[in-house]
């Protein structure tokens, strides 16, 4: 059906149906870029109605108004002949074009669409109203940080004005990505686990946390005015172990930390009762400090930095990060939580997600492998409404610092996208695609779902300006998408889950509930986002598997190990794309695993080292045959009793005056010496 208006045609509408020849797919070699081989697509050729014809449907839009149905689509049977003529102007793609009458053009009762329409027209979704989190924007210089807020600046004054938006029939442009990408590092084919985390986590960064833990601990006696009998400085040695039992706790997950020093051989962890004590573990969990807290600056002091507590830790990690892995053509800007139980003001509760109250950390990963470029860490909402309401526009441009004129493509949820955001990352040479919400400043009003009306699946509407590509479609709810690399008028149907299934994945199972919608012909910038944007969602998958560290109150921990656990990801992902598949030397294992990278790492960080209670038990471990032949004897160890070491792995409380000097531990007289050196 086609129609028309007194005045000129806006934009042209194009709407697909499921039921496309085969005819119509077009040769993979032209694939559309970032654009998988097994996704058919067809084009939608273009024709501008000839002028006799729109001088024709406006005489009959003057003297049959009445005859306007509840779309506002004209029902006589010229107009029907008209839409015939349309449709077979495209040779066998069973698609037709329509050409809207303005932007009132396309009615329909709100009530009947809303329950269907993703975004309620009722919801005020615009950026002036964005209630969401702010990030850490303290590393940056003050010029960068005007560069950053000046969101007018970017913001072209006629975006919003009917004549911005034309028709889809415009050709756009996209450079060619032909920048080195990939792992950047000198290691050899004899290079281990170790060597690749050694990139992304240095030495150095072991030598700053063994100064400032023991500094910490001599701050923190001074304080109280004690000293603890139990702590003694550590070293690099020991904290290199200490991070690799961290490590090797998020592969053997037990409730509780004193159960890895249990007696019980069936819960117990040897290695962990070799390497230290659990005291001493303890100890090191107390001090652990990454920063010196004698300089800290409080709040509303000259210098006051909220990550003060991490920002060692930042600088370096990083800058790292981002130099050992040149990022590839398609990247994902996304967010991620980090479930937190302790204090911190920033924390954020997210009923829709399954960490309802975490830590909220903007990150930019590589959209194949998951590497994580960048991440940045939200400090709490800004006092500045205007800051506050061009967030996303914000985070984008902090995260793509150094990409300029390399033409990336950014692949961003609703929160980012933006017609102003677009244009900024068009001018620096970055494409960008995505969902927005139709309520953002920017948008074409003849989108909006209350002008669109109720849309059928697989049908979309599309305008454009230059590059900026608007389209508004119907999946299994209604989505609303702006992009800069992807043309109008293609679309592409994806394997539908049989399919894949029938190729060897899987039995069929039932899509009833599954959300999903399979076989859909979709619009072009729709197929490249459901392609590109997982690289925040593999980079989470990798990281959640096996997680580092322990619960506890202090919200710092958190990033450390959050950062800790993200060098892992990114040194296995080096390793993998580095070595094609091919383990480190010494591995007997048919495939090196995540979990392989992780148990390999953990155990060359703690290499050959024991603490105090680790060689004692090696000693008695050699001389348990026969302890009074080595001068192991039962004899006073001192005036005061103290409790029975054999009795307390038992679970009992027996207090005693002797001992073994030798292995330095109280036992009682009796049985205790013989049953404690077996």
């Amino acid at each position: 059906m086609a129609t028309a208006r007194k005045g000129r045609e806006l934009f042209t509408i194009l709407e697909t149906s499921a039921d496309t020849e085969s005819t119509t797919v077009c040769d993979s070699q032209d694939a559309p870029l970032n654009l998988s081989a097994d996704v058919k697509w067809f084009e939608i050729p273009y024709r501008k109605p000839d002028s006799d014809e729109e001088d024709g449907v406006r005489e009959e839009e003057e003297e049959e108004e009445d005859g306007e149905g509840e779309n506002g689509f004209t029902g006589t049977a010229a107009a029907a002949a008209e839409a015939a003529d349309a449709a077979s102007f495209i040779a066998g793609g069973g698609c037709n074009i329509i050409l809207v009458t303005g932007s009132n053009g396309l009615k329909h009762d709100e009530d009947e669409y809303a329950e269907d329409c993703y975004y309620s027209t009722s919801t005020n979704c615009s950026d002036s109203n964005s209630n969401d989190s702010d990030i850490d924007f303290s590393d940056l210089e003050e010029e960068e940080r005007r560069s950053f807020f000046s969101f007018e600046d970017d913001l072209d004054e006629d975006c919003t004005s009917p004549d911005f938006w034309g028709e889809p029939d415009q050709v756009i442009s996209i450079e060619p990505f032909s920048a080195v990408s990939g792992p950047q590092h000198s290691l050899g084919d004899d290079a281990d686990t170790r060597d690749y985390f050694r990139i992304l986590f240095p030495d150095s960064l072991f030598e700053h946390m063994v100064e400032q833990t023991n500094k910490y601990a001599l701050y923190r006696q001074r304080r109280s005015g004690k000293s603890d009998p139990h702590w003694h400085p550590t070293d690099v040695r020991e904290m290199r172990a200490y991070v690799g039992l961290n490590i090797l706790m998020g592969i053997n997950q037990l409730p509780d930390i004193g159960m890895y020093w249990a007696s019980d051989i069936f819960i117990g962890n040897a290695g962990f009762k070799k390497t230290m004590t659990a005291r001493r573990f303890e100890k090191l969990t107390q001090y652990l400090q990454l920063c010196d807290r004698e300089s800290e600056p409080v709040r509303g002091e000259r210098g006051y930095d909220a990550l003060f507590k991490v920002r060692p830790l930042l600088d370096v990690v990083e800058s790292t990060m981002w130099d050992a892995y040149t990022p590839n053509r398609c990247l994902t800007i996304d967010k991620c939580a980090i479930v937190m139980n302790g204090r911190f003001s920033p924390t954020q509760y997210m009923p829709s997600k399954p960490l309802r109250k975490g830590l909220t950390v903007w990150m930019m990963c590589d959209s194949r492998s998951g590497y994580c470029h960048r991440a940045k860490i939200y400090i709490g909402k800004p006092g500045d409404d205007e800051e506050a309401a061009t967030l996303g526009y914000r985070v984008v441009a902090s995260l793509v610092r150094g990409l300029e004129g390399q033409f990336h493509h950014i692949f961003m949820d609703s929160f980012f996208t933006s017609v102003p955001l677009l244009q900024r990352l068009l001018r620096e040479g970055l494409y960008a695609c995505g969902p927005t919400h139709p309520g953002r400043k920017g948008y074409p009003e003849v989108l909006h779902p209350r002008n669109v009306g109720k849309l059928s699946q697989g049908e979309f509407y599309q305008c454009q300006r230059g590059n900026v590509v608007a389209t508004v479609t119907r999946d299994v709810k209604v989505v609303s998408c702006l992009s800069t690399n992807s043309a109008p008028g293609i679309v592409g149907i994806s394997p539908s889950r049989q399919q894949r299934e029938s190729e060897g994945e899987g039995e069929s199972d039932s899509m009833e509930g599954s959300g999903l919608s399979f076989g859909v012909p979709r619009p072009l910038p729709l197929l490249l986002y459901q392609e590109n944007m997982r690289g925040v969602d593999l980079c989470d998958q990798l990281r959640d598997c096996y997680q580092v560290g322990r619960p506890c109150k202090k919200w710092w921990r958190y990033f450390l190990w959050f950062y800790v656990n993200l060098c892992i990801v990114n040194a296995y992902i080096i390793l993998r794309e580095s070595r094609g598949g091919t383990p480190p030397a010494g591995f007997n294992g048919k495939q090196f695993t995540q979990r392989h990278f992780r148990v390999r790492l953990a155990q060359q960080l703690i290499g050959d080292y024991q603490g105090a209670r680790g060689m004692e038990r090696a000693a008695r471990k050699r001389h348990a045959d026969s302890p009074i032949e080595y001068g192991h004897r039962l004899e006073r160890m001192s005036e005061r009793s103290r409790r029975c070491r054999n009795c307390t792995n038992k679970g009992l409380r027996h207090e005693s005056v002797f001992g073994c000097k030798i292995c330095n531990v109280h036992l009682c007289r009796g049985g205790c010496f013989s049953e404690f050196h077996k």
